[in-house]
């Protein structure tokens, strides 16, 4: 009996360390992946599914040139352009963009002619000055390179409908009456008119390509659009007469 007085406090006290050390502690049981070296951090795409609102506004540099007998030369409008536009965001950085931009330009240029009287060889001219007025649906490509933080470069490609809503031809002559008789008589304007009216289609079938910079919310581009129809409406037998319009632009958006 005095034996197992002894031991008895003994006992209680290598009670803990005597039992059975599968069971381990609730803070053991949490999950220890964390110091696992060959886990792998998940990838966060910051890029993903989503539409992006902008509203754009720049400087165009439209350029129309042509061969075969006209009733104008080619030359060079400027102007400006402002639109607003939508981006579908797509993984791996890539974008569809669409929108609708409008766009008025001015130009002016002389076309010269050699004088109908016979008494006079002086060269006369008329001064042609432009003004046009244009629609443009965009359908974009876009691809997203990022830089640095919120920098990114990009670059775009694609297919864009430009519609011609008015092209005024306010015309300033310097003509002798032969001369002018003469050029009417082989159906060139000499009067202001709306070029677009009967001479000019107004589908002009562009693609461009181009690119920028944005950072956070802004963007800053520029592009070429090269046109690939014809823009004579009516085509006789005898003259074979084209024309095509290109542009070039460079624009500020902000995204809402």
């Amino acid at each position: 009996m005095i034996v197992i007085a002894l031991l008895s406090p003994l006992a209680v006290c290598l009670s803990p360390l005597l039992a059975d050390d599968t069971k381990k502690p609730a803070e053991q049981l949490a999950d220890n992946t964390f110091f696992d070296p060959t886990r792998k951090e998940k990838e966060v795409e910051h890029y993903q599914f989503g539409v992006e609102y902008r509203i754009e506004a720049g400087f165009v540099q439209h350029n129309q040139w042509s061969r075969g007998e006209l009733t104008y030369p080619d030359m060079y409008l400027h102007g400006a352009r402002i639109g607003a536009t939508f981006t579908f965001r797509l993984p791996l950085h890539f974008g569809l963009q669409t929108g609708l931009l409008y766009t008025i330009v001015y130009g002016q240029n002389e076309q010269h002619w050699r004088s109908m009287d016979a008494i006079s060889m002086q060269e006369e001219y008329i001064r042609h000055r432009v003004l046009e007025h244009n629609l443009t649906i965009p359908l974009r490509a876009y691809y997203i390179i990022p830089l640095w933080r919120e920098l990114n470069l990009f670059f775009y490609t694609g297919p864009q409908l430009h519609i011609g809503l008015a092209e005024t031809d306010n015309i300033q002559k310097h003509l002798s009456g032969e001369t002018e008789t003469w050029l009417s008589n082989r159906g060139i304007p000499v009067e202001p008119y709306d070029r677009m009216a009967d001479e000019i289609v107004r589908a002009n079938i562009q693609y461009g390509v181009g690119g920028g910079l944005e950072w956070e919310r802004y963007r800053l581009q520029s592009g070429y659009d090269f046109g690939l129809n014809n823009l004579i409406r009516n085509q006789s037998s005898d003259l074979h007469r084209h024309m095509w319009e290109w542009g070039w632009y460079v624009s500020f958006s902000y995204r809402f």
